[in-house]
């Protein structure tokens, strides 16, 4: 709905969006008739961060790692139940393609966003989940949730108790979510660089940076900001989702 709204806004640079790995290149492979298309209705401003992905679980699930709870889940396989934040999410995408790689087809469960999903787990109305870091790394800090991994090439700083996937016994789930500052196409490239001048400030903020790392997050180096390599980086995530999922559409 938002891609949709900022695809229809003015090209003024007064109407921008944050947009991810889920609007902005997993959602043409999920929905046929996606009312916007990603490699060609947005003028790209800049990568804003990288973000991984990781494993979790509620604390009831017996399960102390990924190794137990891939037994675990194979022993009780439709029993479980999958929260997501709806489909073409980073979470839903990125846990499809774990329980592709792992053959697992458990019950889903939608929510409205990743802290409605979170409350599920917490609640114990959901199993597990595949989510962001943003969205993990409080809860996890609290013991409020089991982390088994994360799918990134090297451990968080703000979790260095969890292992990649790799590590984990696990190295097909490599998977990388991420945002980008996108406008309406048309909008002129003076305004584009402009925000985009904006963008590299905001990120060069220690208070910023300090809170963006706490989280998390990956911040990209200057050249791999610019709105050309956002639109290098849509295309290629565009291929990959669509390789990923249109498979599994088929089963």
């Amino acid at each position: 709905t938002a891609a949709t709204r900022a695809m229809r806004a003015a090209p003024d640079g007064y109407t921008i969006m944050l947009g991810h790995m889920g609007t902005h290149a997993a959602a043409l492979a999920m929905y046929p008739k996606l009312a916007y298309n990603p490699a060609t209705d947005f003028a790209r401003i800049g990568l804003v961060v990288r973000m991984p992905v990781l494993v979790i679980a509620r604390n009831g699930i017996p399960a102390r790692d990924l190794n137990e709870f891939i037994g675990y889940a194979n022993q009780h396989g439709s029993e479980l139940t999958m929260a997501h934040s709806g489909v073409g999410s980073v979470s839903f995408v990125t846990c499809a393609l774990f329980n592709s790689i792992l053959g697992l087809n458990p019950k889903l469960a939608a929510y409205q966003g990743s802290d409605p999903a979170m409350a599920a787990l917490l609640a114990d109305k959901a199993d597990y989940m595949c989510d962001q870091a943003v969205s993990v790394v409080p809860q996890a800090a609290a013991h409020a949730i089991r982390v088994y991994a994360v799918a990134s090439p090297s451990r968080l700083q703000s979790l260095p108790d969890v292992p990649t996937a790799e590590q984990a016994g696990l190295p097909r789930f490599d998977v990388m979510s991420w945002h980008g500052l996108f406008a309406p196409k048309d909008t002129p490239r003076p305004i584009i660089d402009r925000l985009n001048a904006a963008l590299g400030a905001a990120l060069a903020d220690a208070t910023v940076r300090k809170a963006l790392l706490e989280l998390g997050s990956e911040l990209p180096d200057q050249a791999s900001r610019t709105p050309d390599a956002l639109a290098a980086l849509v295309m290629r995530e565009i291929a990959r989702w669509k390789s990923v999922l249109r498979p599994m559409e088929a089963k």
